[in-house]
């Protein structure tokens, strides 16, 4: 089994690690583009054109399923990577987990890139799952960019800022880009209120790997034994992970337990 993942930047750690939890015996390719980071500051034709090239990059590979493992290229270039790629390999876009977050009842903040906030796909989303629950949608200004450089002051300065922002109130968070998964424990540990009953963080990785397994028709089977390969991508590039990937759990737990695509 070899499954795909595409985004623009490191994000798509978060889901590679949890296709790998769910499947130790699937290789990976993970496809980036960190040149051309942040595709969110393009026109939808940038983004859809470099995500193109991304997935391309991928399905070289013979990939059972390709995961878009971001919310960005999902948004702008979803319908273009399928009429690309599919029927031969499924693609799974990549949504924000608003609808499970609505689920529990509000207030909920979600937290995104400057350009989703507001958007209309994003509005679109709330007014289909989240009908009659208190939302606010927090932007993030250089967050996405802070964590695919493991910027830890830059980090630190972003998630302070949005929290500022998010009403005390909440009593989840989704989290809207694929980045913001790499840093969890610091958004919930900037937003939580002392006193307050636990937040819930919504991301959308373990989601994604669950959907791309059920496109294939494989079974989870994490107890499988873990001999994966791992193909990193760098911009059409053939590289290993970057040094900024390892400062993650998600990285360290990767390079692990692969051996090298």
């Amino acid at each position: 089994m070899k499954i795909a993942l595409m985004d623009s930047g490191i994000g798509l750690l978060a889901a590679a690690a949890a296709v790998r939890t769910l499947r130790p015996d699937a290789d990976l390719v993970l496809s980036s583009d960190p040149d051309n980071m942040p595709w969110g500051r393009g026109t939808s034709e940038d983004v859809t054109r470099r995500a193109l090239a991304a997935c391309e990059a991928a399905a070289a590979h013979g990939p059972d399923a390709l995961i878009i493992a971001c919310n960005t290229a999902t948004v702008h270039a979803l319908p273009a990577v399928r009429a690309l790629l599919e029927p031969e390999i499924p693609v799974i876009g990549t949504v924000p987990a608003i609808k499970p977050a609505a689920a529990g009842g509000g207030p909920i903040a979600i937290w995104a890139t400057p350009a989703t906030t507001g958007s209309p796909y994003q509005r679109g989303l709330i007014r289909d799952f989240a009908a009659g629950v208190e939302v606010t949608e927090v932007p993030c200004p250089g967050l996405a960019d802070a964590v695919q450089w493991a910027d830890e002051d830059g980090i630190d300065r972003a998630v302070a800022a949005a929290a500022a922002l998010t009403p005390r109130d909440v009593r989840a968070v989704v989290l809207g880009c694929t980045h913001y998964e790499l840093v969890a424990e610091r958004i919930r540990a900037a937003v939580q209120r002392p006193g307050a009953e636990p937040l819930v963080l919504h991301g959308s990785a373990g989601a994604v790997a669950a959907q791309a397994l059920r496109r294939i028709g494989a079974r989870p089977e994490p107890a499988t034994e873990a001999h994966g390969g791992l193909t990193v991508i760098l911009s059409g590039r053939h590289e290993t992970l970057p040094p900024a990937a390892l400062t993650y759990a998600e990285g360290r737990g990767l390079q692990a337990v692969s051996h090298a695509g």
